[in-house]
């Protein structure tokens, strides 16, 4: 609306015109309609309205113009008196319903469609219907593509002028909406008055399947596409579908290698903003999201509540094809490999493809004789994580391993699976 606002004198034009165009008609049907014996008085009022209407086009240009017309003295002293004469009658057109005044009846007309609602300048190819020609004219250039109105600086173009206008203030930097509660400043009215409900907890835009109310239609929308399963942002580069704009966005950056997110302290880049909160909290060794079950804790809110599923055994994620469940979409996705026969992980040297990452490193590893995985207590290296992890348990003396018939635990699985071929026996 505040763009229809900053037009709001163009508009005021094309209804005087319209109004105009509209009396002069009405009164050429009034006249000849009339009896010939009144003649003389209609010669008297063609005259009279003869004089009205230089006089309507004098204020009209005067109006727009700011200027003064000058004349003969006496004229003028006549022509000044039946001006003010008509300014007295002509501006009290009052809006009975809000009280709003106007010196003009058109004005008065168009202000009323904002009560009775009525559209009825309609869009012939979509039936989108406005309340104001200009409205409907600003529409138009939707369908035809045209944008009239060009940024000189950055030759990005637009539909509107008052859009042209909003764009202007990411130029000059300037914010001249400011929000009295908090302080915050912003370029468009519209982005003002978003803000405002965050003081106001207002959340207009309610999903009819779920209830859950937003207060932006833009995260209304995208919550609506996580029911019907829609996935309108596609990237170019690789096919892959996102339902978020952002998201695509943010995909973009693993193709361009962009990461525009830096840590302070260690130099690390990251491609996502989240992602350096969470890196930074590394630094302070806070890990602020503990486990009511275990006691674990986790420097982030995500990995909690992934955690939380071990003890839930809740295994969210199903695989289409076979049943399996996890509880980690990550674990589907490298599942879904077995039945694609995807194997994107492809060692150089002796040609051998993998379809996990993890197992693709510990085979590099055979190659490079590299052992990174190093015992604390008696030193011992190892090429893979979980050798390490079964080495730990001499150490420990950890048997996790249990006989599901006689109870006896071992600390290997082989160990188990032969003990209990023999003990079945």
């Amino acid at each position: 609306m505040e763009f229809i606002k900053e037009e709001i004198e163009d508009i005021k034009m094309e209804f005087i015109k319209e109004e105009i165009e509209d009396i002069k008609i009405e009164e050429t049907f009034r006249v000849k309609q009339e009896e010939t014996e009144e003649q003389t008085d209609l010669m008297a009022l063609k005259e009279e309205n003869e004089v009205e209407e230089k006089d309507q086009y004098t204020n009209h240009h005067d109006f727009i113009t700011g200027e003064k017309s000058y004349s003969c003295s006496q004229p003028e002293k006549t022509s000044s008196r039946k001006r003010a004469e008509n300014a007295g009658t002509r501006s009290h057109f009052i809006c009975q319903q809000c009280g709003k005044s106007f010196n003009r009846k058109v004005n008065l007309k168009a202000h009323m469609r904002i009560h009775t609602r009525e559209r009825p300048f309609i869009c012939q190819q979509c039936g989108k219907s406005f309340n104001r020609k200009g409205n409907l004219k600003d529409h138009m250039r939707i369908h035809t593509g045209e944008k009239s109105y060009m940024c000189l600086q950055c030759g990005k173009g637009f539909t509107q002028k008052g859009h042209l206008k909003a764009h202007m203030r990411v130029h000059a930097r300037e914010k001249p909406y400011t929000c009295h509660q908090c302080g915050n400043s912003f370029d468009q009215l519209g982005k003002l008055k978003v803000h405002m409900r965050i003081h106001t907890g207002e959340k207009p835009y309610k999903c009819p399947q779920c209830g859950k109310s937003f207060n932006q239609t833009g995260h209304f929308k995208d919550h609506i596409r996580t029911h019907s399963g829609e996935k309108p942002f596609t990237c170019k580069q690789c096919g892959k579908n996102f339902n978020q704009n952002r998201n695509l966005y943010r995909h973009m950056r693993i193709h361009n290698r962009e990461k525009p997110y830096t840590c302070h302290k260690c130099g690390k880049t990251f491609d996502q903003y989240e992602i350096l909160k969470g890196h930074m909290i590394i630094h302070t060794g806070e890990k602020p999201y503990p486990c009511p079950h275990c006691g674990k804790s986790f420097i982030q809110k995500g990995n909690l509540n992934r955690h939380m599923r071990i003890h839930t055994g809740e295994k969210p994620y199903t695989c289409s094809q076979c049943g399996n469940s996890f509880n980690k979409k990550g674990h589907l996705n490298l599942h879904m490999r077995i039945h694609s026969g995807v194997k994107p992980y492809l060692c150089f040297q002796c040609g051998e493809s993998f379809n996990q990452v993890g197992h693709f490193e510990d085979h590099i590893r055979i190659h490079t004789v590299e052992k990174p995985f190093t015992c604390k207590q008696c030193g011992k290296s190892f090429s893979q994580k979980g050798l390490l992890t079964i080495h730990t348990r001499i150490h420990t003396g950890e048997k996790p391993f249990k006989c599901c018939h006689c109870e006896k635990t071992f600390r290997y699985k082989g160990t188990l699976d032969s003990h209990e071929d023999s003990c079945m026996k």
